[in-house]
């Protein structure tokens, strides 16, 4: 494959922040002291009488925004996920989630791949905490293209969204032509009467897409990047289950409660096959670069091979 751009999925959100703002004036942006961080200080600068400055209050900055969204606004709260919507957790159920208030959670730095920060800035729980909650959307982008168009597209929706950023430069892979629609997966690479299905979220799509092809020559894949977190593409997803009879999973979250276990939970319910699950696997992270870490922790694409090779041989 050839060599690709790395930008942060944090800059797609900070460019289409910025787009939604100009589309409709009722788009706001609220902070916790993170806004050069999260890239919500391009909103700042463009829009300045709609951008919220709270401190380090994330629960305030969960129940302000579902009060303006109450009122017609459309607010977008963010922070790093281990904060929003790790520590205010119980805000955006109570304040957000239940009242169903088109609220933006926006959790960046998510994943092992903050890097140095360690395991209290490393978010690794937060699709859980998102997935589990009645009325709200989880969308996890896969380069910041995506994120670009995802962040615009919630905008709209008219529903709570979480939408999970990374901190580090990723490969951007798409292109402003790719298409996007939530709750519609995209199928990236398929060979001929593919034999596994890799179904996988976020910046680890890449490494999904680098396996396949790494496999090529031996086994037969489809790699299909599931943005959407909830609402599954139940329909995309089945159909290769069907096809492939053997599905490997692939996220930088837990692999309990994410985006593996929606899966599983579907495919339990209406089609039954062989799963291998990439992911963290009940550990928190720890300090260190952030390639290392994908690594050390087992999501690295000679791990998503060895996934493939073993759920093929389980058919």
């Amino acid at each position: 494959m050839k060599a690709v751009s790395r930008v942060p999925t944090r800059d797609g959100y900070g460019k289409g922040v910025v787009e939604a703002g100009e589309k409709d004036e009722r788009v706001m942006v609220l902070c916790a002291d993170l806004a050069e961080s999260t890239r919500s200080h391009w909103f700042k600068e463009k829009f300045p009488a709609r951008y919220v400055e709270l401190g380090v209050a994330e629960q305030n900055l969960a129940t302000i925004g579902a009060g303006l969204a109450n009122y017609g606004k459309i607010p977008f709260i963010s922070s790093y996920a281990v904060f929003s919507p790790g520590r205010n957790n119980e805000q955006i159920r109570t304040t957000i989630a239940i009242n169903n208030v088109p609220v933006k959670i926006v959790g960046a730095h998510a994943g092992v791949s903050v890097g140095p920060d360690g395991a209290t800035h490393q978010a690794l729980e937060d699709i859980a905490l998102m997935r589990v909650l009645p009325n709200m959307m989880v969308i996890v982008p896969a380069d910041a293209e995506e994120a670009r168009k995802a962040t615009y597209s919630v905008a709209f929706t008219g529903t709570p969204v979480y939408l999970r950023l990374a901190r580090e430069k990723t490969p951007v892979f798409t292109t402003a032509d790719s298409p996007f629609k939530i709750g519609k997966a995209n199928v990236l690479w398929e060979t001929k009467d593919p034999e596994v299905a890799i179904i996988a979220c976020g910046p680890l799509v890449h490494n999904a897409l680098l396996a396949a092809k790494a496999l090529e020559s031996e086994i037969r894949t489809v790699v299909i990047n599931s943005h959407t977190v909830k609402p599954l593409d139940r329909e995309t997803i089945l159909r290769y289950a069907k096809e492939t009879g053997a599905v490997v999973t692939v996220e930088e979250h837990q692999v309990a409660g994410g985006l593996g276990s929606a899966l599983a939970e579907l495919l339990a319910a209406e089609f039954p096959v062989p799963i291998e699950f990439v992911g963290v696997r009940d550990q928190f992270g720890q300090s260190g670069e952030p390639d290392e870490l994908i690594e050390h922790y087992g999501m690295g694409v000679a791990s998503i091979k060895k996934a493939i090779q073993k759920v093929l041989a389980r058919k």
